[in-house]
């Protein structure tokens, strides 16, 4: 069983395809590890077996047949519980959507069945996608596989989890401000936030919808090519969607961007980055130009972070996220009042503005009720002006800034987090240090371009350290090739923690 689950998602799609290995051995071994590993991590809000087996069964009958294959034919893949699926249950980990069916597939979804991927499960998160722990789901938290008492990083830390157990092959994501790149960093995986539009939202239940990107989560840079090159393209449904050529990630990914220049931000380099980290950047530095890549100082001036007398951390993108992301997260999570579908309070009540106020009450958690008072706030009468539209300001400054860059490097090199994976419990009582794990990621969401985070080795702690690579809107190709290169490089096999399969 163990053989099937180390395969990456790429070697086991070619082995099924070649029928060395059956789709439905594989979603056997994985429903397996499932079985024994699951009550340890708690990375899955539902696991979805005998449909999984159905469709590894529908694989392997087409293989017999001798019919067409999609790219993804008998892969198991997990997706993240914010996700629409017309099979099983959407509920954003949140017990106000506990029972809620979607009616209609995300526009995900369908391309990943139309590539002939097995769905094992859907994926425990932060509630709504709101944190960077997957503390805040309104189930249960999710456990990080290097270490039981550490979070997976949030607020996909149950994809990132369950594809580093080897739980699935690969997962999808959702990144609104380092959701997937984050938790890919703290598990020891790569994840990839597509620029804003290249993949659809459509079934995607909105968090901040200016800043909401679904991607992958894969055990290998090649595995996340693999599953971008399915899920990216134009959606007529989607208005954020873009209208631009999706290209063959896969042809040209191992060959290395000729004359590439890598951008190393002045900015990221700040006291408070844990000394491993920085040596991992540093280190990933001397690879790119052992490789034979140019590496070029550049400064994003509106993402830098400030540090007071007393140590505390600020930054321009993290005040300016939290503006944006709240407002739009008090809109978005108004339609959630008891009536129209979702949780309804059992009490007894007289009168409608009763029936949204206990119904919500009940229904969100502490997290989603404190960024919907912060964001009704930042956009309520007298505020507007001084919070949001200066916020709005801020984040074409931090836009402009990354526009500028590009066009004296190809890719960014920073690190992916602060810090490795903390302690579960270590940072639920002070919401703003929770909020700076995302320090490093927040401002590539405002300006809507690529990243990826890239796993580089282990920490002295033995927990999982990453940097992040970032390109310019719409140029993932040179980006997953530029990571490939540092991949190569580095020479950092795919990573296997101690609780795995």
């Amino acid at each position: 069983m163990s053989a099937i689950t180390d395969l990456s998602a790429l070697a086991l799609r070619d082995a099924i395809a070649a029928k060395k290995i059956s789709a439905t051995e594989a979603a056997k071994a994985y429903l397996h590890a499932i079985e024994t590993l699951e009550p340890k991590l708690c990375a899955f809000n539902e696991v979805l077996a005998d449909r999984a087996l159905l469709q590894a069964d529908d694989v392997d009958r087409r293989i017999a047949a001798g019919e067409a294959l999609g790219l993804l034919a008998g892969v198991p893949i997990a997706i993240k519980d914010n996700i629409c699926t017309s099979f099983g249950h959407t509920t954003c980990s949140s017990k106000i959507l506990a029972n809620f069916q979607a009616p209609y597939d995300a526009t995900v979804t369908q391309k990943l069945q139309q590539a002939g991927a097995v769905f094992l499960a859907k994926a425990n998160m932060d509630e709504f996608a709101m944190g960077s722990s997957t503390e805040n789901s309104g189930f249960k938290p999710t456990h990080n596989p290097w270490d039981l008492s550490r979070v997976p990083g949030g607020s996909s830390g149950g994809s990132a989890a369950a594809t580093s157990a080897r739980l699935c092959a690969a997962a999808l994501g959702s990144d609104t401000g380092g959701s997937i790149r984050q938790p890919a960093a703290f598990c020891g995986v790569a994840g990839l936030k597509p620029s804003y539009g290249r993949v659809s939202r459509l079934g995607l239940v909105a968090y901040g919808s200016s800043l909401d990107q679904i991607g992958p989560i894969g055990r290998s840079v090649a595995d996340v090519a693999l599953m971008l090159q399915v899920i990216a393209g134009y959606d007529p449904k989607d208005s954020t969607s873009v209208n631009a050529p999706v290209p063959d990630y896969l042809a040209k990914l191992d060959e290395p961007v000729a004359g590439l220049r890598v951008g190393l931000v002045k900015e990221f380099h700040s006291q408070s980055l844990n000394p491993e980290i920085r040596a991992a950047v540093d280190k990933a530095v001397e690879a790119f130009r052992t490789a034979g890549a140019t590496i070029v100082e550049v400064s994003l001036p509106h993402s830098r972070i400030d540090i007071d007398a007393e140590g505390k951390l600020s930054s321009f993108a993290v005040a300016c996220y939290y503006i944006v992301a709240t407002a739009e997260a008090s809109s978005n999570l108004a339609r959630y009042d008891g009536v129209h579908y979702g949780h309804r309070t059992a009490e007894r009540v007289n009168d409608i503005v009763t029936l949204y106020s206990r119904s919500r009450a009940e229904g969100f958690g502490e997290e989603v009720k404190r960024r919907i008072m912060l964001g009704s706030y930042a956009l309520s009468s007298g505020y507007y002006d001084a919070y949001y539209l200066k916020a709005l300001k801020v984040r074409r400054l931090i836009r402009n800034d990354f526009d500028a860059a590009f066009k004296q490097c190809d890719v960014l090199l920073g690190p992916t987090a602060p810090e490795t994976a903390f302690k579960i419990g270590a940072k639920t009582a002070d919401p703003l240090t929770m909020y700076l794990s995302d320090i490093y990621t927040i401002s590539v969401n405002l300006a809507g371009i690529a990243g990826i985070s890239v796993p580089s080795g282990l920490s002295t702690q033995k927990l999982p350290l990453a940097v992040q690579l970032l390109g310019d809107s719409l140029a993932e190709d040179k980006l997953l090739r530029a990571a490939r290169m540092y991949e190569k490089a580095i020479g950092v096999s795919e990573l296997k923690p101690p609780v795995s399969a």
